[in-house]
């Protein structure tokens, strides 16, 4: 399909994505997703071809491309339809890692970005806590200043690579909340880069419906001393940085939607074509091709606010609300097209293991990820009143 927001480079580089992942993610992931983890070679592959540092410097290793390569790769992963290594990619190359790039100083940031965009040392983004999540004047990991170290105390869940991560972008508190209501209340976070290996540092596995392969961890913090100079950007402004971050992730997750639906759409078409009642294939009867009808067109309607989306935020620009629409409308689009795609597949696509029940467990959790659609509504809602 042409677009204004694609060249022929961009469709090489698809081409290119789509041979690779089905090579050498395809026959495997199955099996992943059965163990709860992506295998560390298959770091190293995605590294070996660039695929972890698209955006970032070439510095330490990345190749600085423009935004829309971001946005094949991720589509791409995201047709592949196992959302579980699409969440740990992502949350490593888009969520994780680019605090690194944007906030951190120079050492800091060469001295963990180069290993990570070679999938060398892997990445997790660590904020959500038992108590709080999307408010984050609710989070209480404390960071303690003692000499030349941080002493950090807290637990942090549903953690994406957590099992496996070698290190953590995490959200502490370093100074008390501002009292009473609105923003203020966000005051006295920070983000530290801190080890998993080190001392104090516990780690446990949480099962979830879908995402498995994510590798879900709740890690647990017991006076862990974390070198000062682990700190990212500036004490005490945290909350301004996840502010600017959560506008890229919630881009990405709205993307790797898009590719999941493209996917979820492409197998439901061959099954339609290729099912038969009375002898007649169920892509004739017209009360299902109508639903089909439908759902492409919103599906086509997403593709463009994505794009336009990505574009102003190539632009330079920081469309928090369009992220926000864009994170809201894809997700929750996807689940639509992925129960309908259930429910065309009759009583086999109710079984376990089959493509449509897969699709249906992991668009789920994209509607709570990164902001659940209600923050999302919240957001819009006061933009457009305001």
């Amino acid at each position: 399909m042409k677009s204004a927001y694609f060249d022929d480079t961009h469709a090489a580089f698809r081409e290119e994505v789509r041979a690779f992942l089905a090579a050498e993610v395809l026959p495997h992931a199955a099996a992943w997703e059965e163990r709860d983890t992506v295998p560390a070679h298959l770091w190293k592959l995605l590294g070996e071809r660039g695929y972890l540092g698209l955006l970032h410097p070439r510095s330490v290793g990345g190749g600085e491309r423009d935004l829309f390569t971001s946005v094949v790769f991720l589509e791409e992963l995201g047709r592949i339809g196992y959302a579980g290594l699409r969440a740990a990619v992502s949350v490593h190359s888009y969520m994780a890692t680019p605090y690194l790039t944007r906030m951190a100083d120079r050492d800091l940031s060469q001295r963990y970005l180069a290993s990570a965009v070679r999938g060398e040392r892997l990445a997790a983004l660590a904020i959500t806590e038992p108590g709080a999540g999307t408010d984050l004047s609710g989070l209480g990991t404390t960071a303690v200043r003692d000499g030349d170290h941080f002493v950090v105390d807290g637990t942090k869940s549903m953690v994406s690579n957590g099992m496996t991560a070698d290190f953590l972008i995490m959200a502490v508190r370093t100074g008390a909340p501002a009292t009473g209501h609105g923003p203020r209340r966000t005051t006295g976070l920070s983000l530290l880069v801190v080890d998993t290996a080190l001392p104090g540092v516990a780690r446990s596995p949480r099962r979830t419906l879908g995402w498995r392969s994510a590798g879900t961890a709740t890690i647990t913090l017991d006076a862990v001393r974390v070198p000062a100079d682990r700190l990212i950007g500036r004490l005490d402004n945290g909350f301004y940085y996840l502010m600017r971050g959560l506008q890229l992730e919630r881009l990405t997750a709205a993307t790797l939607a898009l590719g999941g639906m493209e996917g979820t759409l492409e197998e439901l078409r061959a099954h339609l074509r290729a099912r038969k009642v009375a002898g007649e294939a169920l892509a004739r009867k017209q009360a299902l091709v109508h639903r089909v009808a439908d759902l492409a067109t919103e599906l086509a309607a997403a593709r463009q606010l994505v794009h336009h989306t990505a574009w102003l935020y190539q632009e330079g620009e920081l469309p928090a609300v369009e992220c926000s629409m864009a994170k809201l409308h894809t997700t929750e689009l996807a689940c639509r097209l992925a129960d309908t795609a259930l429910q065309l597949h009759g009583s086999h696509g109710y079984l376990e293991d089959s493509y449509a029940a897969r699709a249906q467990r992991d668009a789920r959790a994209a509607t709570i990820a990164a902001g659940p659609s209600e923050v999302m509504r919240d957001l819009i809602g006061q933009a457009v009143l305001t």
